[in-house]
């Protein structure tokens, strides 16, 4: 019998970074956009600090309210009414632009509408790879010169921009355990997401 497609896989990257920082995530179709953002700040560990928006079809999704007063440019629509639903059966990249100082550009690429039974209640990641940048770092070309830094510790900012990081920063750490925790908790109020990844343990002798 057919069932109707009621979930999405998304896979997500991040934007002039090599090696890339993605993940594969999986989302219940009928979530609005207002939803994808708070899930994308979960599944990145951003901190939903700074303005964001969506671009589909050349149009501009987010919080008119946010975008129209001070940011020139398209007219913005509400993202609260538009549905992943409302793409269904469709190929389609789209990005997701986050802090328009940083410019934390998103592409966002629909691989396969699902057929899911039960339905998640939550959204999911399946796969993935690599850390996200530190928040107000200053972009893709700002953050590879901040891992260089880090990288030597004969650079003269190599302690203060660790510290900055919140002491320890890996560029590689990936925790999907984690990342699902979060993405579990993504709706619940007074959710707060750290601003440094976790430091690693003490091994044991």
């Amino acid at each position: 019998m057919y069932q109707p497609a009621n979930a999405v896989r998304l896979h997500v990257s991040l934007a002039e970074i090599d090696p890339p920082i993605w993940r594969r995530l999986v989302v219940p179709s009928d979530w609005t956009l207002d939803r994808l953002h708070l899930v994308l700040q979960a599944a990145f560990s951003w901190t939903d600090s700074h303005l964001h928006e969506f671009r589909i079809g050349g149009l501009r999704y987010g919080d008119p309210d946010q975008l129209e007063d001070g940011f020139g440019g398209p007219q913005t629509f509400d993202y609260t009414g538009v549905r992943l639903t409302d793409f269904t059966g469709q190929d389609l990249t789209f990005t997701y632009l986050y802090d328009f100082g940083d410019d934390w550009t998103h592409v966002i690429r629909i691989e396969e509408w699902l057929s899911l039974d039960p339905l998640p209640r939550h959204a999911e990641c399946t796969e993935g790879a690599r850390a996200r940048p530190p928040e107000d770092v200053g972009g893709p070309w700002s953050y590879a010169d901040f891992l260089k830094t880090i990288r030597d510790t004969n650079h003269e900012d190599h302690s203060s921009n660790l510290r900055w990081a919140g002491g320890h920063f890996d560029p590689d750490w990936f925790d999907i355990d984690l990342i699902n925790k979060d993405l579990r908790n993504t709706f619940r109020k007074n959710t707060s997401r750290r601003l440094h990844q976790p430091k690693p343990k003490p091994s044991g002798r």
